[in-house]
């Protein structure tokens, strides 16, 4: 699986210290998890880069205010409640701090898997 690990390591670093994130590797890409739930993904090769952050539907419209993210699309079908964003936001400390508590508040609600 090709995805950038330099992308994965910036989430990794700002996800240090939560308690319940795991990492797997899926859709061609590396998915982090929060009590077994899907938080974030770094976009595969295929997909050109970049990442995905679930967020909810009630904060899709707050992180699609972020520069450069848009509605998060799979095989053609919207993914309600995701958002697809840029890899360089993903270098911006403020916004992906921002799209992170977005997609750390929906998530953590979520019953554990």
């Amino acid at each position: 699986m090709a995805f950038d690990e330099e992308q994965a390591e910036r989430l990794r670093d700002r996800l240090a210290g939560h308690i319940g994130i795991t990492e797997k590797k899926m859709f061609g890409g590396l998915c982090f998890l929060l009590n077994g739930n899907m938080l974030a993904g770094i976009h595969g090769a295929k997909m050109g880069g970049g990442a995905m952050f679930r967020v909810g539907p009630e904060r899709e419209a707050a992180a699609l205010a972020l520069p450069g993210t848009a509605p998060m699309t799979m095989t053609g079908r919207r993914m309600r409640g995701f958002v697809d964003a840029p890899a360089d936001l993903l270098e911006d400390e403020a916004q992906l701090a921002a799209i992170l508590a977005l997609a750390m508040e929906y998530v953590s609600a979520m019953p554990a898997k």
